[in-house]
């Protein structure tokens, strides 16, 4: 575990966060399963160079997300080890697909404008170029931790109230219907890593250097009419894929 230790000062990102997320990392890989435990604070404190009340806030943080316990005379009990799932299918919704994995779920509209759609864009949504499209910037989290953050662009003429249908539900699925798509379909979906970028370090709450899985979506109405392509990134310590027939 010496990569824990590379705790960076001064690079925007609180040593707390940093220490969190190392945490979480090491949860999620097994490190501590022989226990159950983590480590006590003074152990995590020397780890990473840091004073007990800083390791105390990072521990405090994995406890608000469910992932820790404090128990009196024994120390930090690890409560949830594995990574939220979220399935890829035909028909892949983010409620849906987290579901009862956490208690409180939440769909944060971050910006929006309406653009001539780029050369990309007009391919995947099968318009010429420089028709205009909405592009809808998101935040979602789980239990108050951001879980993804997402680019989405939309044909202009057919969803031009996208955005404001998105502020009230705080759901895309929920924002087509009262546009009046009842149904769509996942057609394709890119899948890869890479490093964090600085903003979604900063929207998504990582350290610098944390891996994001990135996808790149197209959905269709039932007639196969693209209604949206999507850029989604995912933090790679908080969220893994399954991929469903």
């Amino acid at each position: 575990m010496a990569g824990q230790r590379q705790v960076q000062r001064q690079n925007g990102v609180a040593l707390w966060r940093q220490i969190a997320d190392r945490v979480r990392t090491s949860i999620d890989n097994g490190e501590y399963d022989h226990s159950g435990m983590i480590p006590p604070e003074l152990v995590l404190a020397e780890q990473f160079g840091v004073n007990r009340h800083t390791v105390r806030s990072a521990l405090a943080a994995l406890g608000q997300e469910g992932i820790v316990r404090a128990v009196q005379g024994r120390g930090t009990l690890i409560e949830r080890r594995q990574r939220l799932n979220f399935p890829i299918s035909k028909r892949t919704r983010f409620t849906a697909g987290i579901g009862g994995q956490g208690r409180e779920l939440q769909g944060l509209l971050l910006s929006f404008d309406t653009e001539p759609a780029s050369e990309t864009i007009a391919t995947h949504l099968c318009l010429a170029t420089g028709t205009p499209v909405i592009k809808l910037e998101a935040l979602r989290k789980v239990d108050g931790v951001p879980v993804s953050r997402s680019t989405s662009w939309f044909p202009g003429d057919r969803f031009a109230g996208i955005a404001d249908a998105y502020r009230r539900s705080e759901s895309i699925t929920k924002a087509f219907a009262e546009l009046g798509l009842a149904d769509y379909i996942r057609t394709s979906t890119e899948i890869s890593a890479t490093h964090a970028e600085p903003s979604e370090i900063t929207d998504l709450e990582l350290s610098p250097g944390a891996i994001v899985l990135v996808t790149k979506a197209l959905n269709t109405d039932l007639d196969g009419v693209p209604v949206q392509y999507a850029i989604t990134r995912f933090p790679a310590d908080r969220v893994h894929f399954t991929i469903e027939n």
